[in-house]
């Protein structure tokens, strides 16, 4: 979820990307109507939803939905405000702005609230779901950044300081969405955590550390961390996770290297009794997002390199990949919805590309 600007989709974490050659490798790759498709072809977009004035910058983070109220909520964070979409026809309902660094975002249905982590100041902002107020801003280290919620406990789990704050260590805050308070912190030894996964039924918080190349496990009732997975040789920065709680497994998506038009990255499946590598994968290197589609037992990958790639998960650990389906460079991020069975991917404005959230509807 940081910006490619801060760390390195490359073998080398410090490695960087201009905006502008971001922008120029953007417009190579604009997405044009939705096109007819192959039988075998996993994903078909069904529309786009246009987020009109976002100003030109390289990056969206995660999106939440409201199944319910049928909205959708996506982060253009050059906007510096949260667009709140209408599911139905995909106009802009509101901006919610006054948001400095846009990252993670939570909507809990029946408190009718949205929980919005800004990396800038380091709070956990609270706004109505009814008429978008800010109800309360819960005070974190600077660097707030991927959040969590556990539907056992009804707890949020908030990354925040390490690098960012001057901090020689790292926290996952735990946020009670009823109270609005942080009731915990639960220390990590690394100074630069990326996303956050949640396993209800081991109840155990999986955390991607950056920069060593490594996955946490947090014991959610002891509130502690019980195991550091490293990954295999070489240089992988760990961005998004995906648990398949039924077949013991963690989906580790990684940015490996930068460099030119080459970038590279690792899909990793790990063994959830033990960590160890089941199997693993080569994808596009920007990806920001694994998904989880149980329907079909699929994987689908939101590369940030103008597709998203989708595994059909078979028995005895087989990952047969299909398809490629287009999106513009840098859709990094996205949400898979179980309940409406479609794929959203936020879009940044980035050159000939508009901010845009686009659907797709898996197939068959």
């Amino acid at each position: 979820m940081n910006d490619l600007t801060e760390h390195a989709a490359g073998a080398s974490v410090g490695g960087r990307l201009s905006v502008a050659m971001a922008s120029l490798l953007a417009c190579c790759l604009p997405l044009g109507a939705p096109r007819a498709y192959a039988a075998e072809e996993p994903l078909v977009l069904e529309k786009s939803m246009p987020i009109p004035d976002v100003p030109v910058g390289p990056y969206s983070d995660v999106l939440s939905i409201d199944v319910s109220g049928g909205r959708l909520f996506a982060t253009p964070q050059a906007a510096k405000a949260v667009a709140v979409l209408d599911l139905k026809d995909g106009h802009v309902l509101k901006m919610i702005s006054g948001i400095g660094k846009l990252h993670g975002v939570w909507y809990s249905p029946p408190l009718k609230r949205l929980f919005v982590a800004d990396g800038a100041t380091g709070e956990v902002m609270v706004f109505s779901g009814e008429d978008y107020s800010l109800i309360k801003a819960i005070h974190l280290a600077v660097g707030a950044d991927a959040l969590a919620y556990d539907p056992h406990s009804q707890l949020l789990y908030v990354g925040n300081g390490g690098e960012d704050a001057g901090m020689n260590h790292s926290l996952v805050s735990v946020v009670d969405p009823v109270r609005m308070e942080k009731v915990a912190d639960i220390p990590i030894a690394a100074t630069d955590l990326e996303a956050v996964e949640v396993d209800p039924q081991a109840q155990r918080l999986y955390v991607n550390l950056l920069t060593d190349s490594a996955v946490a496990v947090v014991d959610l009732r002891q509130r502690q961390v019980v195991a550091t997975w490293k990954l295999a040789a070489g240089q992988h920065s760990p961005f998004a996770l995906a648990v398949d709680a039924a077949r013991h497994r963690l989906y580790v998506t990684c940015r490996d290297d930068l460099t030119g038009f080459g970038i590279a990255g690792t899909l990793f499946v790990l063994n959830t009794d033990n960590g160890s590598t089941v199997v693993t994968m080569a994808i596009g290197g920007w990806t920001d997002g694994v998904f989880l589609d149980k329907k079909r037992q699929r994987i689908y990958v939101s590369t940030g390199v103008g597709r998203i790639e989708t595994y059909a998960v078979e028995p005895n650990d087989v990952y047969r990949r299909l398809a490629d389906v287009a999106t513009p460079l840098i859709s990094k991020h996205g949400l898979y919805s179980s309940e409406l069975d479609r794929l959203y991917i936020d879009v940044p404005h980035l050159a000939l590309t508009p901010a845009q959230a686009l659907v797709f509807k898996p197939l068959p």
